[in-house]
């Protein structure tokens, strides 16, 4: 494998373990604050409405000050983020703390899929984007297992947090020659790009709804259930670890047969798990493989999006591409948490699972009626 490919991967999924880790630390010490449902979900949003507002402005930063300096600078200002929430325990500046990081965030993601897609072999493109999504989902399912033996209390969850961030720093200093820069003189606006590929950015807002809707509140959602805290922690980590085995197989499946056939039996999928889980949750064995399969499934709409952005579009497109993917993330997420949390206060526990799949029933649906994307 390429040794940029190599390190854009690895330092990526390092990042990820912190930032498992930190959607439902914050999230808990919330709830142990008496904070509601919604509020909660409003604070998480944050994140996502840091990655929305920066979007357009990250090809432009990286053209002037070079990719590889902007993503250490930003895994540095994340550090630094997790830093002060575990200082500053208030609601109120919990708000621009959490909005700084999604900036930061937005940065490592949009370079780091730029570097993945520009390097990949086209012919086994799918497979790379399996490899890369199968690595995040690692780290993000090891975020939430240090919950189980690190309590939420005190300084130990942020400290490890941070020590896991600025581990990946070595990385990406010894593969800077490696890691492509974006092209200086071509030029494409992210906004532009939404009308080429609508089902594409739509998959890409599912899945993160999906995602920041259970890492912020499917804790809550199984301490409802009666689970203990080590126990909802325990559910989050293996839906996000069914994406370490089934991640490869699904970017396999999309460099071999048609990628639309394949979104629409991941959505209606990833209805099901919605469906299955308030039966399971209950004391069901079945609960652990259907939370491995719901939550590959999940995620893998946005891994055949991200191989099918890599085979349309390239150079300046690929980086508004990336960008317009990272508004769309952004866009999921701070939509998703707010209405889940809402949904979760007015319905009662299950609001979570009714938002989650009346979500992925219109993806599905979209996807009858839609090409994946458009040529420029």
């Amino acid at each position: 494998m390429n040794k940029g490919i190599l390190a854009a991967i690895t330092s990526v999924g390092i990042f990820c373990i912190a930032m498992g880790l930190s959607y439902p630390l914050l999230s808990l010490i919330l709830e142990e604050m008496g904070v509601s449902a919604s509020m909660i979900g409003l604070n998480t949003s944050m994140t996502p409405l840091g990655m929305i507002l920066s979007s357009p402005f990250v090809p432009r930063l990286a053209r002037r000050y070079g990719s590889w300096f902007l993503t250490v600078a930003c895994f540095c200002i994340t550090a630094v983020m997790l830093f002060l929430l575990a200082v500053v325990r208030d609601l109120i500046f919990w708000f621009p703390l959490r909005f700084i990081l999604g900036i930061a965030i937005n940065v490592i993601f949009i370079i780091s899929e730029f570097w993945i897609n520009q390097l990949a072999i086209p012919k086994i493109r799918g497979r790379i984007i399996g490899i890369y999504a199968t690595v995040a989902a690692a780290g993000f399912a090891l975020g939430p297992m240090i919950l189980i033996v690190s309590s939420t209390h005190g300084w130990m969850p942020f400290i490890l947090g941070i020590s896991v961030i600025l581990a990946a720093l070595p990385i990406l200093i010894q593969a800077k020659e490696h890691l492509p820069e974006f092209d200086s003189e071509e030029s494409s606006s992210v906004l532009s790009f939404l009308s080429f590929a609508p089902l594409l950015l739509f998959s890409v807002a599912s899945a993160a709804l999906f995602e920041q809707v259970t890492l912020s509140l499917l804790p809550i959602y199984g301490l409802r259930h009666g689970l203990s805290e080590s126990a909802s922690s325990l559910v989050l980590g293996t839906l996000i670890v069914g994406n370490v085995f089934i991640q490869i197989p699904i970017g396999w499946l999309a460099d071999l047969i048609s990628r639309r056939v394949l979104l629409i039996i991941l959505s209606f999928t990833a209805v099901s798990g919605s469906m299955l889980l308030p039966i399971l949750i209950g004391g069901s064995m079945l609960l652990w493989p259907m939370l491995l399969i719901w939550g590959a499934v999940a995620y893998g709409t946005y891994t055949v999006a991200l191989v099918e952005l890599g085979d349309r579009f390239s150079g300046a497109a690929l980086v508004a591409g990336c960008g317009a993917f990272s508004m769309m993330w952004g866009i999921g997420g701070t939509l998703g948490s707010p209405i889940a949390g809402i949904a979760m206060d007015i319905l009662g526990q299950e609001g979570l699972t009714a938002t989650l799949g009346l979500t992925f029933l219109a993806l599905g649906i979209a996807a009858f009626f839609m090409p994946l994307s458009r040529l420029r």
